[in-house]
């Protein structure tokens, strides 16, 4: 399209006018709020980059992501979960729980608890906050929650009506509504509706992973896609990678980030078992985040975060891994 068009020369002086205006010309960075992978991100997700989140079902792929979007809330930029798999009010106790524990002396499984609360048929409180009241860190965290809700927007998406065009309009909608280009994150990819619904996976994921990949370059937003695992690569005991995600090929080809996750225990070499049978539990406490792509800084890098799944959410003080991990277990000592 000739209207994306540049000379270098105007490329230079739009450089030149933003530098002289105090505004920054390079990519826009919104910080995870994991620490360690900060580091090796760059600074965190970048604006006009895709980044892709696999990992088999039920390791907080969700849990992640939402933490993620969380923090960018909570730090003044404003975002939208594209939901396929959750409803709004689940949403919302997730949110409402990892407030709670990070209040001091925050209940053990603070989930729990607010399921029971939401799930009750009579009560006779007049706010979420007198209804939490009797819960350590409810009253906190429905405060916190407030402190950022205007930011932080929850669209209800369908397999069958969402499409890529769908996610445009809505981004557009909240950028016009709040002044600011939104963090995305897209829970799952798959699930996107593509035009004419192609018979084939590949087909519709390439169509799909395109397709994010424009708006994050078009609006100048960071992307976050969760994607899920081929099913045939699903076993336990095995290390899941790139290759293993459905649709691969343009997955890996478009997206700029790529990590993985995996659960500890499923990717530490034998030994590490063999000698200390204490490791195992432990390991089964963490879930490894492994960056298989990064075009900004530095990628096959295994990071590790302790699972609070009670509380919604993972401990964002992780670290490097320091024991030795394998691709398939079973294969490998």
């Amino acid at each position: 399209m000739t209207d994306r068009l540049q000379s270098l020369a105007d490329v230079l002086a739009v450089t030149e006018d933003k530098l002289r205006a105090g505004v920054s010309a390079g990519a826009r960075v919104w910080p995870t709020g994991f620490g360690v992978l900060d580091q090796h991100l760059a600074g965190g997700l970048r604006s006009g980059e895709l980044t892709l989140l696999g990992g088999a079902p039920g390791l907080g792929k969700t849990t992640f992501a939402l933490q993620v979007l969380r923090h960018a809330a909570r730090s003044g930029s404003t975002g939208v979960y594209f939901s396929f798999e959750h409803d709004t009010h689940t949403l919302l106790q997730r949110l409402l729980a990892i407030e709670a524990a990070e209040v001091d002396g925050a209940p053990a499984r603070p989930l729990r608890r607010l399921a029971e609360v939401f799930e009750a048929r009579h009560n006779a409180a007049t706010s979420l906050e007198e209804m939490l009241s009797e819960m350590v860190g409810g009253r906190e965290a429905v405060r916190a929650l407030r402190g950022y809700a205007e930011r932080l927007n929850l669209h209800g998406s369908g397999g069958t009506s969402t499409t890529v065009q769908t996610i445009r309009d809505v981004v557009r909608q909240v950028a016009e509504r709040s002044g600011h280009q939104p963090l995305v994150v897209v829970d799952y990819l798959q699930k996107i509706a593509a035009p004419g619904q192609p018979v084939w996976e590949d087909e519709r994921v390439t169509t799909i992973v395109e397709g994010l990949k424009d708006l994050a370059l078009d609006t100048e937003i960071p992307v976050l896609a969760i994607v899920a695992g081929d099913q045939d690569n699903l076993a336990g005991g095995r290390r899941m990678r790139v290759q293993h995600l459905r649709g691969s090929t343009a997955l890996a080809h478009e997206a700029d980030v790529i990590m993985i996750l995996n659960e500890k225990y499923d990717v530490v070499a034998r030994h590490h078992l063999v000698f200390d049978l204490g490791n195992a539990e432990r390991f089964r406490s963490w879930a490894v985040v492994s960056i298989e792509k990064n075009r900004n800084g530095i990628d096959h890098v295994d990071l590790e975060f302790r699972k609070q799944f009670e509380a919604g959410r993972f401990d964002p003080d992780g670290g490097l891994v320091d024991e030795q991990l394998v691709d398939e277990r079973v294969f490998v000592d």
